[in-house]
C-alpha cells in the first residue's frame, strides 16, 4: 500500500508522517506540489501534511486549497481512496470543501484563529503548542481512520497551530453530530468533554478536533497523531480500510449554505479610521495575486491593514500611535483613507466575526500602556483589486468565488469606499 505524503511550500511535518506511515506497514511516497499530478493516480491513499503552506498567507490553507494538486486529490477521494489532512492539511481540506462534503464541495465551515479565554479575558490568540487529550465522540461514525480505536480510548497527542478553531453554523453542526462526522473531541485525561482552556486548546465549537466527510474516507484533523506512537491506531485503521477495498457512494449532506449579503462599510460616528501599508514588498498580496493569475484571473492585488478606533480625544489617538501596538513605524506607514483606494479598483474590507485581535490590542493598550480611554478597536484587512482593462463585475465575482480573501463562516466582507467624513 502506497501513501502519498503531499507537501506544499512551507510544509514541515513530512518526516514524522513518513515514519508513522511506515510504522503502520505502508509505503510512504513523498509528493511535492510541483510534480506531475499523474503520479498521484497510482497511489492508494493520501496525507496532506502539517506545517505552514505558503506561510499561511491570506489565511491558513487557502492558497494550497486552490492549487491544481487538490483537484486531483478530490478526484481520487471520489473513488473512495482515504485522504487524511493533519493540522495545516486539515485547513487545506476544509478550504477545498472536501470536508464536511456539501453538494459540489461547497465551503461549509472554517478553521480560524485560536481563542484562548479565561472568562472575559483573552489569554492568547495565534500559535499554540502543547499536548492535549482527544477521544472519539459519543456519536462518531466508524470511518477509514477509526477501525483500531474503541470509544473509551483517549489519545494523548500534540497540537501546534495558530488557526485550529472549527467554526460553522448551528444547522451544520447539528447535522454533523447526527451523522457522526465530528469524529474526535478534545477532552481531559479522564475523557470528560470540557469547553474551557486548556482542555479545549483553541476554542473550537463543540470541542471538535477532527471532522470527516459523510463517506468516511476524508478526515480533517487538527492535532498531530503522526508525531507520537499514541496516534498509530489512526494510520493502522487507514491501512486496513485500504486492504478492505470497499468504497461507499453516499449523497452529500443536506445542509446548503446561503449566499451572504455584502454590505457597504460605514465608519461609525466619532470613530477614527487608520489604514496601514507596508513600506516593503507585501508577500501576502503578491501570493494572492499570483494565485489568482494562475487561475486565469489577470488581477493586480493590494492589501492594507484597517483599524477603526473609538476614543474620546486626539491626544488618546496619538498615545495609541506612539505605543507601536497597532503598527510598526519602521516598516509600515499610515495612509490617508481618502487617497487609499484607486478610483478604478474594487475594494473589500474583511473582518473576523469574532474580532479577537482588535480586543487583544485594546487589552494590551490598557494593561501595558495604561491607555484606559480606548472604548473599542476593530481590526480588518482591506483588499484592493484592479485590472489592466476595466474591472468587470464578472471578474470580481470570480475572484470572490475563490474565497481567497475570506471564509464567510469566520469573516464578514464589506464593500469599501473612502469615507468622506
Amino acid at each position: 500500500m502506497r501513501i502519498g505524503i503531499v507537501q506544499f511550500p512551507g510544509s514541515n511535518c513530512e518526516r514524522e508522517t513518513v515514519l508513522a506511515v511506515k510504522r503502520a506497514g505502508m509505503e510512504a511516497v513523498e509528493f511535492l506540489w510541483n510534480e506531475p499530478r499523474e503520479k498521484l493516480q497510482s497511489l492508494d491513499g493520501y496525507i496532506i501534511v502539517g506545517g505552514f503552506s505558503y506561510e499561511d498567507r491570506s489565511r491558513a490553507g487557502i492558497i494550497a486549497a486552490l492549487d491544481p494538486v487538490m483537484q486531483e486529490i478530490k478526484l481520487q477521494s471520489e473513488k473512495g481512496k482515504p485522504v487524511l489532512g493533519i493540522c495545516n492539511g486539515a485547513q487545506v481540506l476544509v478550504e477545498t470543501g472536501l470536508v464536511p462534503g456539501l453538494e459540489n464541495n461547497k465551503l461549509g465551515m472554517a478553521l480560524t484563529e485560536n481563542k484562548r479565554m479565561a472568562g472575559d479575558k483573552i489569554l492568547g490568540t495565534g500559535y499554540y503548542n502543547s499536548w492535549v487529550n482527544i477521544r472519539l465522540t459519543n456519536e462518531y461514525q466508524r470511518n477509514a481512520f477509526t477501525r483500531h480505536l474503541k470509544p473509551n480510548d483517549i489519545l494523548h497527542v500534540p497540537v501546534a497551530h495558530a488557526e485550529g478553531r472549527f467554526v460553522m453554523t448551528e444547522a451544520l453542526l447539528q447535522e454533523i453530530k447526527v451523522q457522526g462526522l465530528n469524529v474526535f473531541q478534545y477532552c481531559d485525561k479522564e475523557g470528560v468533554i470540557a469547553e474551557h482552556f486548556p482542555i479545549n486548546p483553541n476554542g473550537s465549537i463543540n470541542n471538535i478536533a477532527a471532522v470527516s466527510n459523510k463517506a468516511g474516507n476524508v478526515m480533517a484533523m487538527m492535532p498531530h497523531p503522526e508525531r507520537t506512537p499514541n496516534g498509530d491506531a489512526i494510520f493502522a485503521s487507514m491501512r486496513d480500510y485500504i486492504k478492505e477495498g470497499r468504497a461507499e457512494t453516499v449523497p452529500p449532506l443536506y445542509y446548503y449554505p446561503r449566499r451572504q449579503k455584502m454590505p457597504m462599510y460605514t465608519k461609525l460616528p466619532h470613530h477614527h479610521e487608520w489604514l496601514i501599508e507596508l513600506m516593503i514588498t507585501d508577500n501576502q498580496a503578491l501570493t494572492v495575486q499570483n494565485t489568482l493569475r494562475q487561475l486565469g484571473l489577470n488581477i493586480t492585488v493590494k492589501r492594507q491593514i484597517h483599524w477603526e478606533i473609538s476614543c474620546d480625544t486626539n491626544d488618546i489617538l496619538q498615545q495609541i500611535k506612539n505605543s507601536g501596538v497597532l503598527f510598526n513605524a519602521r516598516k509600515e506607514c499610515e495612509v490617508n483613507p481618502l487617497q487609499a483606494v484607486q478610483t478604478t479598483a474594487a475594494a473589500f474590507l474583511i473582518r473576523a466575526k469574532d474580532d479577537l485581535l482588535g480586543q487583544q490590542k485594546r487589552q494590551t493598550l490598557i494593561d501595558h500602556f495604561a491607555i484606559n480611554d480606548v472604548h473599542a478597536i476593530k481590526h480588518g484587512v482591506l483588499w484592493q483589486f484592479s485590472a489592466e482593462n476595466m474591472l468587470s463585475t464578472e471578474l470580481i465575482d470570480k475572484v470572490l468565488s475563490t474565497n481567497i480573501i475570506y471564509n464567510p463562516y469566520a469573516h464578514d466582507c464589506y464593500q469599501y469606499q473612502q469615507s468622506l467624513s
